[in-house]
C-alpha cells in the first residue's frame, strides 16, 4: 500500500454573513419600538451620529450628507470607500458582501406621513398604567387594622397569588416560611379573602364561590350546596340532574345558577400585570378613489445624519505631532463613520423592503380591502417572495410584529397569510374567512338551540365550504367558541 501526497484545486461558493449583512437582518425583524430603542443606543455608543430636526432639511438632504462625510474622511487619507459594500474585510482582503445584489441602492424610501392627513387615525399616547392585583390588595392592606405581624403574613400571602387571584401556597408553606402558626395563617387569609375583588385568595375555585356568595349576602341554601357537591353537572349544564338530586323543583335550580352564573370565577383577571402599550403601525394604506396609496409612517422615527464633529477632530489629528496618536484617532472615526452608515443605510433598506411587502400584499389581497374578510384569500409567503424578489425568509422577518393602518382596521401583517380550503366550486378560500363563517352563525343561533359542529358542517356546505367536523372544532377551540352543551342557555 503506497502513500503519496496530492494537491487539489477546489472552486466553491458561500454566502459570508458580514457586520452590515447581519445588522440590516437584524433591524428587519425588530419591531417598531425596538427600532427606536435600537437607534437611540447606537446614537448613545457613537457620537457621530446626531438627529436631525424637521426644519434642517427634508430626508434625502440627511442621506447626501452622510455620502459627503464619507468622502470628506477619504480626503483626510482615512480609508474609507464611498460606498459601503465596496469595504474591504479587516486586514484578510476578502471583499464584503455585496449589498447592491442584496439590499439594492438606498434612496429616499416611500412617502412621509404628515399627521394633518383627513385619514390619520387620532392617536392618544397618553396612557396611564394599570394598577396591578398586587398593588390593589397592598394598598387596601395598608388601610386595614392589621398588626405587624399580620401585615407580613398578609403580604405573603398576596405576593403568592397566581394572575387570576387564586392562592398558589399552601397555609403550611406560608406558616413555616413566616414561623408563625397554621392556625394564624388562616386567621389572617380569611382577612385577606375579604378584600375587593370578591373571591381573591381562594384556594379553588369552590372556595371562589363560596366567598363571593358569603359576600352577596345570599340566604337560598341551594346555591351553597351546588357549589359544594355539584360544580360538575352545574359546569355541564345538568340542571335536570342537580333537581334530581336535591329533590327540588328545576325552577329553584335555574334561579340558583342564574345567580352562580353572575359570580367571577377568576377574580384577578380584571387586573392586568402587563403594562398597556398602544399599537403605531408601520405602514397606513389609504383609499384614494379607486387605488390604495401605502404610506410609510416615519413619525417619532429619528431621523440621522453623520455629524460634523468629526471634521473639527481630523482637522485637530492632522496637526498632531504623535503620528501614532493620529492613526489611532483616524482609525477610531473610520469605524464610527463606517458604523454610522452601515445603521443608516440598514434603516432606509428596512423602510423600503417593508414599503414593498406591504405593495404586494395589498396587491394580491385587494378583494378583502374592498369588500371585508370574507374575501380574504389564502396566501403564503412564498407568492409575496416570489413577487418582490425576495427570500421567504425575508417576508417573515417583514411581517412579524410589524402593523398596517387600513380602512379595515388596524392588522398584524402576517394576518394576511394563511391556509386555503377548497370549496365546493373548486375555487379556494382562506382559512380565516372560514373562520369568520362558523362566528356568524353562532352568532345567530337560537341561544336555547345552539348548532352543534355537525349541524355547522352543514350549514357551511351549504355555501359551498366542505370541511370536516374535527376542523370546525379546532376552528372553534381557536377562536374560544365553547361547545353547544356550554352555550345552550335555559333561561
Amino acid at each position: 500500500m503506497a502513500f503519496e501526497l496530492k494537491q487539489n484545486l477546489r472552486l466553491s461558493q458561500q454566502l459570508i454573513m458580514t457586520p452590515q449583512l447581519q445588522q440590516a437582518i437584524k433591524l428587519l425583524q425588530l419591531s417598531r419600538l425596538e427600532l427606536v430603542d435600537t437607534i437611540n443606543q447606537e446614537m448613545e455608543e457613537n457620537p457621530l451620529l446626531e438627529e436631525t430636526l424637521p426644519d434642517e432639511g427634508n430626508e434625502d438632504e440627511v442621506h447626501l450628507a452622510s455620502e459627503d462625510d464619507v468622502q470628506s474622511i477619504e480626503k483626510q487619507d482615512v480609508k474609507i470607500i464611498e460606498r459601503t459594500e465596496e469595504l474591504t474585510g479587516e486586514g484578510d482582503g476578502r471583499e464584503e458582501f455585496d449589498w447592491s445584489n442584496y439590499l439594492e441602492d438606498y434612496g429616499p424610501v416611500g412617502v412621509t406621513y404628515d399627521r394633518k392627513d383627513a385619514e390619520a387615525p387620532a392617536w392618544d399616547n397618553i396612557i396611564t398604567e394599570s394598577q396591578s392585583l398586587t398593588e390593589h390588595l397592598m394598598w387596601q392592606m395598608k388601610l386595614s387594622p392589621l398588626t405587624e405581624e399580620e401585615m407580613r403574613v398578609g403580604s405573603q400571602i398576596v405576593g403568592n397569588l397566581d394572575q387570576n387571584g387564586y392562592l398558589c401556597a399552601t397555609v403550611q408553606e406560608v406558616a413555616l416560611l413566616e414561623k408563625v402558626t397554621e392556625e394564624f395563617v388562616e386567621a389572617v387569609l380569611k382577612k385577606v379573602q375579604e378584600f375587593d375583588p370578591a373571591g381573591v385568595a381562594a384556594r379553588d375555585l369552590q372556595e371562589c364561590l363560596l366567598i363571593q356568595a358569603r359576600m352577596l349576602g345570599v340566604k337560598n341554601p341551594v346555591i351553597e350546596v351546588i357549589i359544594k357537591d355539584h360544580l360538575k353537572d352545574l359546569e355541564l349544564k345538568n340542571y335536570i340532574h342537580i333537581a334530581r338530586k336535591l329533590k327540588i323543583p328545576l325552577r329553584e335550580v335555574e334561579i340558583a345558577v342564574l345567580l352562580i352564573s353572575n359570580m367571577e370565577p377568576k377574580p384577578g383577571s380584571m387586573f392586568s400585570e402587563e403594562k398597556v402599550q398602544s399599537i403605531i403601525p408601520d405602514v397606513y394604506v389609504v383609499k384614494a378613489g379607486d387605488e390604495y396609496k401605502i404610506i410609510l409612517n416615519d413619525d417619532g422615527m429619528p431621523r440621522l445624519r453623520i455629524s460634523n464633529f468629526y471634521r473639527e477632530v481630523m482637522a485637530g489629528l492632522s496637526g498632531h505631532g504623535d503620528h501614532n496618536e493620529e492613526e489611532n484617532g483616524k482609525k477610531y472615526i473610520r469605524d464610527k463613520v463606517q458604523s454610522a452608515t452601515w445603521l443608516i443605510k440598514s434603516i432606509q433598506q428596512r423602510q423600503k423592503t417593508i414599503y414593498k411587502v406591504t405593495e404586494s400584499i395589498v396587491k394580491f389581497q385587494r378583494d378583502f380591502f374592498d369588500r371585508g374578510i370574507n374575501f380574504l384569500k389564502p396566501l403564503i409567503l412564498r407568492d409575496v417572495a416570489d413577487d418582490v424578489e425576495m427570500h421567504e425568509s425575508t417576508i417573515s422577518r417583514v411581517v412579524t410584529n410589524k402593523y398596517m393602518h387600513s380602512p379595515r382596521g388596524i392588522f398584524e401583517m402576517k394576518y394576511f397569510f394563511g391556509s386555503s380550503i377548497q370549496r365546493t366550486s373548486g375555487e379556494t378560500i382562506a382559512s380565516k374567512s372560514v373562520k369568520e363563517e362558523i362566528r356568524n352563525l353562532v352568532s345567530r343561533e337560537d341561544p336555547k338551540k345552539p348548532y352543534s359542529d355537525c349541524e355547522i358542517v352543514d350549514l357551511l356546505k351549504e355555501k359551498g365550504i366542505t370541511i370536516a367536523r374535527r376542523t370546525v372544532a379546532k376552528y372553534r377551540e381557536m377562536m374560544g367558541v365553547l361547545p353547544s352543551s356550554k352555550r345552550k342557555k335555559y333561561f
